[in-house]
């Protein structure tokens, strides 16, 4: 297990999609629709920010119930992205380069659930094992 947010493939994994979503909702076209664009950059920084603050909990069940949340702003991401496509804010090609950043951490965040539901360890919190 990692011994800090930072050095888990899911939450690099969404910094990039935070760093990509900032890039598309900077241009000229998307930028001017403030609302989506300040609502899209929310949901990505959630999934960045869920992923950390629950690896900083320190217990597995806090964990997962963040990554729970992570993976619900990664979908509220992807469901904006289509919002972002219909109004003309963003071209095919950025649109399915973001929609598989999404579904890569989204991916990758399922699978971390998984493992930590089935794990024995409760966490650096409770440093003892379940079962």
């Amino acid at each position: 297990m990692a011994r800090s947010f930072e050095q888990m493939d899911v939450w690099k994994g969404s910094r990039e999609l935070v760093k990509l979503i900032y890039h598309l909702t900077g241009k000229r076209e998307f930028k001017r629709d403030f609302g989506l664009a300040d609502q899209i950059r929310r949901a990505a920084l959630s999934v960045m920010s869920n992923i950390a603050e629950g690896f900083e909990r320190g217990t597995n069940t806090e964990f997962i119930h963040f990554l729970f949340i992570a993976k619900g702003s990664c979908g509220e991401v992807r469901s904006q992205l289509y919002a972002a496509l219909d109004q003309g804010y963003l071209m095919e090609e950025d649109f399915t380069k973001a929609q598989e950043q999404c579904n890569i951490v989204s991916s990758q965040l399922g699978k971390l659930i998984q493992y930590l539901k089935r794990s024995p360890l409760k966490g650096d919190k409770h440093k003892t094992v379940v079962g």
